[in-house]
C-alpha cells in the first residue's frame, strides 16, 4: 500500500464530504477511492469514516487521523519543494483561492498563462466569497483583497487595488449626479457588506472625509454589485479592475474624480515561507509580475488624482 497516497485520498474525501467528488477532483476511479481509504482504516485497524447514504462523517479516530495525515502530507510537500524541485520546472498541484470578481475578472486568464510556460502545473481554483483556513482546506495560495491582512498571516503584495464611485447614467438621469461626497447620502448606495457598508471615506488633498451611506441592497460579492449597478439600481463603489471597461464602454459613469476612495491592496497568501514548493514562488512571482506597479486596468483606465505605485 502508499501509505501517502492513502492518506492523500482520505485527506480529500474529508475535504469534500464525498467519495464521488473526491475521485472527480483526484482523477481517479471512486472505486479505487475507496479502496485507499479502505487500506488505510485496514493498516491503522480502526474505522475512519461513518458511511451512510446521505453523508460521510468522521468518527473520532478519523479526527485524530485527518489532522496527522494533513501534517505528514505538508512534510511530504515540503521536503519536494525544498529539495526536489531545485534542479527542474515547476511541478505538481496547486490549490489556488480567490473571489468571483476576480477570479472571473483577472486571474483566471493569468492562471491559463502561467500553465502555458509550467505545463506540469496544475491549479485547482476554489472560488470563495469569504476568507478559508488555509491549513483546513489545504490552500496553497489566497488571492485576498484587504486593506491590512492579520499580522500573524504569511503574505506578498501583489498588487493595488483602486475604487471608484459610479452609477449607470439612466441611474444618473433619474436621480441626478452628485457634485460633492455629501450628496451621495441622499441617493440608494449599492453596499459591500464586508466593507464599508455603513459609510465611504474619501481623500483630497491630504483631506479625509467620511460619508454615511445606506441603500436598499447589499451584497457580499463585490460582482453582484456591479452588474446592479449597470442595471441602474444605485451608486455603488467599485474596484477600477471591474469598473474602468464598463466606464471606457459608457456602461458606467465616474463620479466624483477629485475625491478618491479608500483603496485596498490584493494580496497572496499563504501558510509558510519556509520551503516553499517552486510552484507556489513562481507562481507568485508570475502576478506580482503581471498585476504589480501599475495593473493594466489602472494603466488603461487612469484614475484622476491616483498615485502610481
Amino acid at each position: 500500500m502508499d501509505r501517502l497516497a492513502a492518506m492523500r485520498v482520505f485527506s480529500e474525501v474529508a475535504l469534500r464530504g464525498s467519495f464521488t467528488a473526491a475521485a472527480d477532483n483526484l482523477e481517479m476511479s471512486r472505486a479505487k477511492v475507496t479502496r485507499h481509504v479502505k487500506e488505510l482504516e485496514s493498516w491503522l485497524g480502526c474505522r475512519l469514516l461513518q458511511r451512510s447514504t446521505r453523508r460521510i462523517s468522521l468518527t473520532e479516530a478519523g479526527e485524530a487521523c485527518l489532522l496527522r495525515c494533513r501534517k505528514m502530507l505538508e512534510l511530504s510537500e515540503d521536503l519536494q519543494g525544498s529539495i526536489g524541485q531545485k534542479d527542474g520546472p515547476p511541478h505538481g498541484q496547486l490549490r489556488v483561492t480567490t473571489s468571483m470578481s476576480f477570479g472571473s475578472a483577472h486571474l483566471a486568464s493569468a492562471v491559463a498563462s502561467y500553465l502555458d510556460l509550467y505545463p506540469d502545473v496544475s491549479i485547482d481554483l476554489l472560488i470563495e466569497d469569504r476568507s478559508v483556513n488555509l491549513i483546513e482546506n489545504r490552500i496553497d495560495l489566497a488571492i485576498r483583497i484587504a486593506g491590512e491582512l492579520d499580522p500573524n498571516m504569511v503574505a506578498r503584495r501583489i498588487a493595488p487595488c483602486h475604487s471608484v464611485v459610479c452609477a449607470s447614467p439612466d441611474y444618473l438621469q433619474r436621480k441626478g449626479t452628485p457634485l460633492v461626497p455629501a450628496d451621495i447620502t441622499d441617493h440608494n448606495c449599492l453596499t459591500y457588506s464586508n466593507f464599508g457598508k455603513g459609510q465611504w471615506r474619501f481623500k483630497k488633498q491630504g483631506t479625509e472625509i467620511d460619508v454615511p451611506v445606506s441603500g436598499n441592497l447589499s451584497a457580499n460579492e463585490v460582482m453582484v454589485l456591479n452588474r446592479a449597478t449597470i442595471a441602474g439600481a444605485g451608486i455603488a463603489l467599485q474596484p477600477t479592475y471591474l469598473a474602468g471597461p464598463l466606464i471606457r464602454e459608457g456602461k458606467l459613469t465616474r463620479l466624483l474624480p477629485d475625491w478618491e476612495p479608500s483603496g485596498l491592496t490584493i494580496w497572496g497568501a499563504y501558510v509558510s515561507r519556509h520551503h516553499m514548493p517552486a510552484t507556489l514562488r513562481t507562481f507568485l512571482d508570475f502576478l506580482v509580475k503581471r498585476f504589480g506597479g501599475t495593473p493594466d486596468w489602472d494603466k488603461d483606465y487612469q484614475p484622476r488624482g491616483f498615485p502610481v505605485d
